[in-house]
């Protein structure tokens, strides 16, 4: 892939320098699920802001292509991999040997001739001059300047009623905020002379016979370093245990997500604070059962209930209500009330329906009055329920 030049993937990415393999991969995950164009069909930023997150990833992702990136500032197929072993090896302000292996140094007089004519270039000289020209010019890390907060995302229980009716619930959640005696800069005090280059804001770097002065990657060729802050250690901010309180809408589903924004991590250098989402599980009921806006209950009727017709009361979310069973109803018959489910938190004005599943009761006969009065029903109404079996199995 061609050079990619003063990109900062890890704000990218919303994660710090020292994010982790496993950092890195959830990060990507959460963003490409928002700004993937499938989700966000016809939206041109969003399916850009996918290919800089697709772009960060392949660099963060991959160990040595990061190696590279966090020695350089960005990353290039044309350095060799060799000079991000030799970083990881060299640690923090060690000088990185290039490996020039890989280019083509035979036509570089006569390249810099044809330049100084017709201006035409060597594309292998062309190369080589755009990624150590830039390389040179800024030296290797930079002083790093606001990086955002990452977001957070906490999974919530509430209970059926809660979610039906709407609420206050709360919630503790583990963030970072911004260190008070830093203020989240991450250094104090003044500063004092950088001792990995004297003062002098360059080092000495060597590429087999070559050698090179860049800028130092320790004091950003300033020349002057400050101390960690001693309260967050250099990060910026501090761990911190929170307790929000939040609002539940009426006919929160399930799944649902709710954003708190602000809420998430702190920010370091003056950088935006994370968001915090929150994954809603409702709770259950034992007499009602939700779908999404609809409410279901099962009722049981009794025998005459269900052959003559009638009117019964049954249960609803807001209290006892008429419902109409029609003559000859059958048992698993389903009954629908309308505009008696849940109000929809997505689409105001709109309400779900109360499904109502008839089940009817047998009565447990003992007297032998009733049991009279059965047969001679069953006399009066001699139809054989089974009949239609035997027809559709084709036996007679």
């Amino acid at each position: 892939m061609p050079p990619t030049q003063h990109k900062d993937y890890y704000a990218i990415l919303g994660v710090k320098k020292t994010a982790t393999a496993d950092e890195i991969r959830k990060a990507f995950r959460k963003a490409a699920r928002k700004y993937h164009p499938d989700v966000n069909p016809g939206d041109k930023k969003a399916e850009e802001k996918f290919k800089e997150i697709s772009e960060a990833n392949d660099i963060l992702s991959d160990e040595k292509k990061r190696k590279i990136y966090d020695q350089f500032g960005f990353y290039s197929d044309q350095i060799d991999p060799a000079a991000a072993e030799a970083a990881a090896r060299g640690g923090h302000g060690q000088g990185v040997p290039i490996d020039f292996g890989g280019f083509d140094f035979s036509d570089f007089a006569a390249s810099g001739a044809q330049a100084g004519t017709s201006g035409a270039q060597s594309g292998g000289w062309g190369g080589f001059r755009d990624i150590f020209s830039d390389l040179f010019s800024k030296g290797g890390r930079q002083q790093q300047g606001p990086e955002a907060g990452t977001d957070l995302e906490y999974q919530v229980t509430v209970d059926f009623w809660t979610a039906i009716r709407g609420g206050t619930t709360r919630l503790e959640i583990h963030r970072r905020e911004v260190c008070p005696t830093c203020k989240g800069k991450a250094t104090t005090g003044g500063s004092h002379t950088c001792p990995e280059c004297n003062g002098t804001g360059q080092v000495t770097q060597m590429g087999g016979r070559m050698k090179f002065n860049i800028q130092c990657p320790r004091c950003g060729g300033t020349g002057k370093v400050t101390n960690a802050c001693p309260t967050c250690h250099g990060e910026g901010t501090i761990a911190r245990t929170e307790h929000i309180d939040f609002r539940i809408k009426p006919g929160t589903r399930d799944g649902q997500r709710i954003r708190l924004a602000g809420k998430g991590n702190a920010g370091t250098n003056g950088g935006a604070a994370g968001d915090l989402y929150l994954i809603i599980r409702t709770g259950t009921n034992p007499v009602f059962t939700r779908q999404v806006d609809d409410i279901h209950i099962t009722v049981p009727v009794t025998v005459a209930e269900a052959a003559l017709g009638s009117k019964i009361e049954v249960p609803t979310i807001d209290g006892r209500a008429q419902l109409k069973i029609p003559p000859a109803t059958q048992s698993g018959q389903k009954l629908r009330m309308r505009e008696r489910g849940v109000s929809s938190a997505t689409q105001e004005g709109r309400r779900g329906d109360q499904i109502v599943t008839v089940e009817i009761v047998v009565p447990h006969v003992q007297d032998e009055r009733s049991k009279e009065i059965l047969r001679e029903f069953a006399k009066l109404n001699p139809a054989d329920p089974r009949e239609t079996i035997w027809a559709k199995i084709g036996i007679a």
